[in-house]
């Protein structure tokens, strides 16, 4: 793959000072944890909780502990052995993914001439198949939901994972359900023949999870951090801040918020088991006040994700960042 151009955001005194900060906001105000057990871990460790807020204040000693335990390389795994991807965290090599996850298909039907329309579980099979082909895709994150099966009385989730694995041999970072992730395992068994060991070895799918800016991680992500490392498969922590609105409207605020919200769920996946593969994710950008969206083709982003990736290497993660 094309490693694309060099962007050097940060000199070196600039990333320690976004790290120091991030460590401030981490400390005290803290973050907000909304999982029971969640925060009973993280109390075990040495965290100072607050039952009555939720609120969980990390020492520093306890973050640089997970940052250091969490690998710096590991690899996401295809059904065709040819689609293992190795992920690295010191810059030297660029993997390219779709982006999702939308809700929306434009159909084109000519020069100006496109309608758009809700995005079916045909379209999803549509784009897998086409990633499959397209060796520019290392890997393939669910790009679009099923909305035709909202209301119906089937698991869209499981429908959607169903028709991915048909239409794909390469690694999948899924749309996932926390209670569907032992399912999303017994698929993975199936393909290893139902060795558990080896499903466990080389998961074929990786769980994401965002955090709720500004500064909490959710029940959801927590349940996901906890069915990620009890089957085996790789964890995204990725946030989804928008610069003055759910973060600082300067963008040097919004990348301490978000670091903060994804080391809280490096922490954590790190504290349940230790040397887990965990990603760096961004999807943060800024605000469109007139239109009320948070565009991911901003130039905002461009230099949010690029600071991201630069946070990542430090840390020595492998990251995930938005781009258009």
């Amino acid at each position: 793959m094309t490693n694309g151009f060099k962007f050097e955001l940060f000199d070196k005194e600039g990333i320690e000072a976004i790290h120091q900060t991030t460590l401030k906001v981490l400390a005290d105000p803290g973050i907000r944890i909304s999982h029971d057990y969640a925060r009973k871990i993280l109390r075990e460790n040495g965290c100072d909780v607050n039952e009555g807020t939720r609120v969980v204040k990390f020492p520093e000693e306890i973050v640089k502990k997970a940052i250091e335990t969490a690998p710096s390389s590991f690899n996401v795994y295809g059904r065709d052995e040819k689609n293992t991807v190795s992920l690295t965290s010191d810059g030297k090599k660029v993997n390219w993914i779709n982006f999702g996850i939308g809700t929306k298909m434009a159909n084109y039907r000519g020069p100006n001439d496109y309608y758009i329309r809700d995005s079916t579980l045909q379209d999803l099979a549509n784009i897998a198949k086409v990633a499959d082909w397209a060796s520019n895709i290392s890997y393939l994150c669910s790009p679009v939901s099923a909305i035709d099966l909202a209301g119906e009385p089937v698991s869209r989730t499981m429908h959607e994972v169903m028709t991915l694995v048909q239409n794909t041999s390469k690694h999948l970072l899924l749309d996932p359900e926390a209670d569907k992730v032992p399912y999303y395992f017994e698929l993975n068994k199936a393909f290893y023949g139902g060795d558990e060991e080896e499903a466990l070895r080389k998961p074929l799918f990786t769980l994401g999870g965002c955090p709720t800016s500004p500064l909490e991680l959710d029940y959801v992500i927590c349940e996901m951090v906890l069915q990620a490392t009890k089957f085996g498969m790789p964890m995204m922590v990725l946030s989804m801040a928008m610069s003055a609105a759910s973060s600082p409207v300067y963008l040097a605020g919004t990348l301490v918020t978000h670091n903060a919200e994804v080391l809280a769920g490096v922490v954590l996946t790190q504290l349940l088991k230790p040397g887990h593969p965990t990603f760096y994710g961004s999807s943060t950008t800024s605000f469109d006040i007139k239109g009320g969206t948070a565009p991911v083709g901003s130039p905002e982003l461009g230099v949010i994700s690029a600071g991201v990736a630069k946070l990542a290497q430090y840390y020595g993660l492998p990251c995930v960042v938005a781009g258009s």
